[in-house]
C-alpha cells in the first residue's frame, strides 16, 4: 500500500525544503498580519479589559453562546445523517444496472450539486412558511438541514459511488460466477469495503456541514454565527464577539479534521481492507463519462 497522503504524493528531497521555505516564508507574513492587527485593535480599544470582560460571565454564554453552538450542532448532525442516508441512496442508483434508475439518480445528483446551498435554504425556507409545513419556530432549522441535505447528500453519492469503483472489478465478477445478484454483491461485497476505505472523506464533509450551517443566519436561523453579532450589538464588544465565535468554530473543524487524519492514519497502517479513497477519485468519478459497476 502506497505510504503518499491522501490529497497529494510524497514530495521529494527537494520539493520538502522547497515547502519547509514556503511555510516559514507564510509563518512570518502570518506573524507579521496577526500584529499589525492586535496593533489596530489596540488602537481602536478592541483590546481593553471592558471589552472581554463579558465573556468572562455565565449569563453571555447561556444567552447567547451556548444557544448558538447548540443551534450549529443540532443542524449539522441532524444534516448529517439525512445527507448519508440520501447519499447511499442515490450512490447506490448511480450503480444500479436499470438505465432509468441510474439516470434519475445522475440527474438529481447533479442538480443539487450545481445549485448554491443559500438558494436550497431560501426556497425550502419561503416554501415551509407557505404551506405550513413546520411550526414557525423550527421553520428556519427545516430549511437549513433540507438545504445541507440535499446538497450533502449529492457529494456523499458520488463519494460512494467513487468508493465502489476503487475496488477491484475481479470481485464483482467473481460474486456474478457464483450465482450472486447485484443487490447481493453490493450489500454483502462492495458496499462493506467501500464503507472502510470513505470514511476518511465521509468525516471531511462533516467539516463542511458544520460551516455551511452558519450561512442559516440569511433566513434567522438561530446559530453561533448569527448568535455572536447579537452578542456583540448588546455589549458593544462586536469585533471581540467574532474572534471567539470564529475561535469556536475553528476548534470544532480542527477537532473534525483530527479525527479524518487519525481514521486514515489507522486505515494506512492497517493491512486488511481497501486503501482509504483519495480526494481525487471523487472528483474523477463525477466527471463525465465515468461508468457504472
Amino acid at each position: 500500500m502506497s505510504s503518499a497522503s491522501v490529497l497529494f504524493d510524497a514530495p521529494g528531497p527537494r520539493a520538502r525544503i522547497r515547502n519547509w521555505v514556503v511555510s516559514g516564508v507564510v509563518l512570518v507574513l502570518t506573524v507579521v498580519i496577526f500584529g499589525v492587527v492586535l496593533v489596530q485593535m489596540a488602537a481602536k480599544d478592541q483590546l481593553t479589559a471592558e471589552k472581554w470582560q463579558p465573556f468572562l460571565t455565565a449569563d453571555l454564554w447561556k444567552t447567547y453562546v451556548l444557544p448558538g453552538l447548540q443551534g450549529t450542532l443540532t443542524a449539522a448532525a441532524i444534516s448529517i445523517v439525512l445527507a448519508l442516508i440520501l447519499g447511499f441512496v442515490l450512490g447506490v442508483g448511480r450503480l444500479s444496472t436499470h438505465a432509468p434508475i441510474r439516470w434519475v439518480s445522475a440527474v438529481i445528483v447533479e442538480f443539487f450539486r450545481a445549485v448554491p446551498v443559500l438558494i436550497m435554504m431560501l426556497f425550502a425556507f419561503a416554501l415551509f412558511a407557505l404551506y405550513d409545513v413546520f411550526p414557525s419556530k423550527h421553520l428556519a432549522l427545516a430549511a437549513v438541514v433540507t438545504g445541507l441535505t440535499l446538497y450533502n447528500g449529492a457529494v456523499i453519492a458520488e463519494i460512494v459511488r467513487a468508493g465502489v469503483h476503487a475496488l477491484p472489478r475481479g470481485q464483482s465478477e467473481a460474486s456474478f460466477a457464483v450465482g450472486m445478484t447485484w443487490g447481493q454483491t453490493m450489500r454483502s461485497i462492495l458496499l462493506p469495503q467501500a464503507v472502510t476505505s470513505m470514511l476518511p472523506v465521509l468525516i471531511s464533509q462533516l467539516v463542511v456541514v458544520l460551516k455551511d450551517s452558519a450561512i442559516g443566519y440569511i433566513i434567522t436561523f438561530l446559530e453561533l454565527v448569527r448568535q455572536g453579532v447579537q452578542m456583540g450589538t448588546a455589549y458593544s464588544n462586536l469585533l471581540p464577539a467574532l474572534i471567539v465565535v470564529a475561535i469556536l468554530i475553528i476548534s470544532i473543524n480542527f477537532a473534525l479534521s483530527l479525527v479524518a487524519t487519525m481514521v486514515e492514519a489507522r486505515m494506512r497502517r492497517s493491512r486488511r481492507g481497501p486503501a482509504p479513497l483519495e480526494s481525487d477519485a471523487v472528483e474523477q468519478e463525477g466527471a463525465p463519462g465515468a461508468k457504472a459497476v
